[in-house]
């Protein structure tokens, strides 16, 4: 194979229908396909934690939650993205037959030292694009603390939240996050 065919951006229906297929998930940037590394247990611990925290919040309300199995599509000037976050929040989502949602209003993401660089500035960054996005929650995996990214008047205004007794306000979708029950069986370092 030349140079030239290995360069060649993946179509984004090329790209669907592999994951489709795969025994692994990938994320896609811009037509470049990334494959996802395995979590820890902590990490898948806290994700499942917030998912169904919010899923038992958000029961016979117009919103649902959904787990990291949903990719979020991103369009922006330079392309498309697909990402995989830890949990997100739809209140419009796509077709039931679509395997991406296009209007997330929360996404959360659980930090962990291969991913905190991605989550923390270009996820962060692309997911502002987003006209739905009204929060970004950042969970770290090793301890009970989180940044909030908040849209306001003027854009997204960050927020720190730490300890166990900390409750994250989601009244965007009518939600809270305790952060005693996100780290619920996790075991901390701090």
């Amino acid at each position: 194979m030349s140079t030239a065919a290995r360069l060649r951006p993946v179509p984004v229906d090329e790209y669907l229908d592999g994951e489709n297929h795969s025994e692994r998930k990938h994320e896609y940037i811009d037509g470049v396909i990334y494959a996802m590394v395995g979590a820890s247990n902590a990490h898948n611990l806290v994700a499942t934690n917030v998912t169904g925290l919010l899923h038992s919040q958000l029961r016979g309300k117009n919103c649902r939650v959904f787990n990291a199995d949903a990719k979020v599509r991103v369009q922006l000037p330079s392309g498309t993205r697909f990402y995989y976050p830890d949990a997100s929040v739809v209140c419009q989502p796509n077709r039931p037959e679509d395997t991406f949602n296009d209007a997330p209003v929360v996404i959360i993401e659980v930090l962990s030292e291969s991913t905190r660089r991605t989550d923390e500035h270009e996820k962060r960054e692309a997911y502002a694009a987003i006209d739905s996005l009204l929060v970004y929650v950042l969970l770290e995996q090793d301890s009970a603390a989180a940044v909030v990214y908040r849209r306001g008047a003027m854009g997204f205004v960050r927020e720190v939240w730490l300890g166990r007794e900390a409750t994250i306000p989601l009244a965007e979708v009518g939600c809270e996050l305790r952060l005693c029950d996100a780290y619920d069986n996790v075991v901390l370092a701090s």
